[in-house]
């Protein structure tokens, strides 16, 4: 399963990224971030509240953000904070390390620069 070591090695496998504590931004816009449970979101959650750590990333739309919740609801999760962002929240102890790629590089494609973003695709086997 998934360490902050591995998101940080895994981030910086991609191209301009700059990292600020626990937040991993592509040209100043953050991609993936280390998000900690407010009050609020402890209270919306009860007991169903995950313990840390907890990374958010970005995802496609959505769609892509409730098929993750819904197909895997023990490591994705979201709060009325994020309601209306495609931004999925996840318990970094039960994500996969190749799952953590895909959503790194994902969250990565939608906040770079598309020609950042296309360059980097096209590089790809």
């Amino acid at each position: 399963m998934a360490t902050w070591d591995d998101v940080d090695q895994l981030a910086h496998r991609l191209p301009e990224v700059s990292v600020k504590g626990r937040s991993w931004l592509v040209r100043g816009k953050l991609f993936a971030w280390d998000r900690p449970l407010r009050k609020g979101d402890l209270e919306e959650l009860g007991e169903s509240a995950p313990t840390p750590p907890i990374i958010a990333v970005w995802v496609t739309d959505l769609f892509a953000k409730e098929a993750l919740i819904l197909a895997s609801p023990d490591v994705y999760f979201t709060t009325s904070h994020f309601d209306g962002y495609a931004i999925v929240l996840a318990r970094l102890g039960e994500v996969a390390v190749d799952e953590l790629e895909e959503l790194l590089i994902e969250s990565w494609i939608r906040r770079g620069p598309a020609k950042l973003a296309t360059e980097y695709l096209d590089t790809m086997p």
